[in-house]
């Protein structure tokens, strides 16, 4: 079982176009990268009413919007280059912290839809339920802290790794968010590890959780495509409307 540490000149966005690369869905690409990719693997930026660069998370802010690559290196980048001042064909105003206010904001978004999967009755939490749970089927992911002790997350993990090896099936394992950042979606603290199961609300979690891991990795593909998947450290289209999630 696979395990990571820690986990990618701009024109008018008018119709949305599809390649067959990325499938038939709309596809977006990087100011600074020239990628193209589908809407998830890049983050939307807009322009608040005082010319300063606004992340998007959600995609649904009016305005004209830019793309940037999922990965905080090449948002970096797009930030020492000036490139959204060449995006929008503007002076803008970019934020000296933006890079770390998008993983916030990521994070953020993994946190909330983790506590709905959790009011969804998909989530376990506690060491001894989730050694147990893994056991069981429709386990969707594990989730460690990631400033768990590795003993605990290992013990789980070994075990988890044989029953997937036996079953010949995967199971993601997830550790982008901190102990304080599990209770407060679970809503009770400590918590170290949980479960989710699968149902559209754990789905909906994975999905942002990979987010948040991609960018923090640069990962290029999907996460759930290896067998065991750890995350903590895991074009610019020019559009005239925001997209839906």
């Amino acid at each position: 079982m696979a395990r990571r540490r820690g986990h990618t000149a701009s024109r008018p966005e008018g119709p949305e176009t599809a390649d067959a690369g990325h499938g038939t869905g709309p596809v977006r690409t990087c100011i600074v990268s020239r990628a193209e990719g589908p809407p998830d693997r890049l983050i939307r930026f807009v322009l608040d009413p005082a010319g300063g660069v606004v992340p998007d998370i959600a995609r649904r802010l009016p305005g004209r919007g830019v793309w940037v690559t999922l990965d905080r290196v090449i948002l970096a980048e797009a930030v020492k280059r000036r490139a959204f001042n060449r995006a929008f064909r503007r002076e803008v105003t970019v934020a000296t912290d933006l890079v770390e206010r998008v993983d916030g904001l990521l994070a953020r978004r993994a946190t909330e839809a983790l506590s709905i999967a959790n009011k969804a009755g998909l989530v376990t939490t506690g060491f001894e339920s989730v050694h147990r749970g893994v056991e069981t089927e429709g386990v969707l992911c594990v989730l460690h802290a990631s400033d768990a002790a590795a003993d605990g997350s290992a013990k789980i993990d070994r075990k988890l790794r044989a029953i997937t090896r036996d079953r010949k099936t995967t199971v993601a394992i997830l550790t982008p968010l901190t102990i304080d950042q599990l209770s407060l979606a679970i809503g009770r603290s400590p918590v170290v590890h949980a479960l989710v199961g699968t149902g559209r609300a754990g789905e909906n979690f994975v999905r942002t959780a990979e987010r948040l891991i991609r960018y923090r990795s640069g990962a290029s593909q999907s996460l759930r495509e290896d067998d065991a998947v750890t995350g903590g450290d895991r074009e610019a289209a020019v559009e005239d409307a925001p997209h839906g999630e």
